[in-house]
C-alpha cells in the first residue's frame, strides 16, 4: 500500500499525494460516478447513504455519510452531510470545486470552513499520482479541520479508494 504525503504550504493550503496503482480513467472515475464513490467516499465504517452528481462545471454534488459501526461509540449513527459546487473538470486530469458543510436539504453551513479544492490525476506509465490540494481561508480553518481529524478521515478514505480501485481493476 502507498503511503500518503502531506505538507502545508503558505500555512493554509494542505497538500496531500498518493500513488495508486490503476490506470489514471478509471482513478478519475472513481470521483465521478456514484456508484463507484458509494463504495469508498467517507472514513472507515461511514457509509454514503445519499449521493446526488451533477458532474459538470457549476453542478452539484450532496451526500450525506453516516456512520455505521458499532465500535465508534458517539460517531455511530451521525450523519454528515456535505455539498460540492464544481468548478472546472478537465476529464481525466483535473477537477476543481468548493468543498462545503450542508444540511439534508443542501443549504451551507455558514459556521463550518468551506475549502477551494483541485485534484490532479498524473498518469505514471499505467499508475496514477493523485494530488489533493485543499485551500482554506485562513490558518485557523485549516487547523480547525486538523483538529477535527480530517488527516486521518482522508487517509482512511483513500485506503478505502485502493481497496475498491483493486477490486474493480
Amino acid at each position: 500500500m502507498n503511503e500518503m504525503i502531506s505538507r502545508v504550504e503558505n500555512e493554509r493550503v494542505l497538500v496531500l499525494e498518493r500513488i495508486f496503482d490503476a490506470p489514471r480513467d478509471l482513478v478519475f472515475n472513481m470521483f465521478k460516478e456514484p456508484e463507484h464513490l458509494k463504495h469508498w467516499w467517507g472514513p472507515t465504517g461511514w457509509e454514503l447513504p445519499v449521493c446526488h452528481i451533477d458532474f459538470r462545471p457549476g453542478g452539484v454534488w450532496h451526500f450525506c455519510m453516516k456512520c455505521t459501526d458499532k465500535n465508534q461509540g458517539d460517531f455511530y449513527g451521525m450523519e454528515s452531510w456535505g455539498k460540492v459546487i464544481y468548478k472546472d473538470i478537465i476529464e481525466p486530469e483535473t477537477i476543481i470545486y468548493t468543498d462545503y458543510f450542508s444540511d439534508a436539504e443542501g443549504n451551507i453551513d455558514e459556521n463550518m470552513p468551506s475549502t477551494e479544492v483541485t485534484l490532479e490525476f498524473i498518469d505514471l506509465n499505467g499508475k496514477t499520482k493523485l494530488v489533493n490540494r485543499a485551500e482554506y481561508a485562513s490558518a485557523e480553518a485549516l487547523k480547525n479541520v486538523m483538529d477535527m481529524g480530517m488527516l486521518q478521515g482522508i487517509t482512511e478514505t483513500w485506503n478505502r479508494l485502493e481497496e475498491h480501485l483493486n477490486e474493480s481493476k
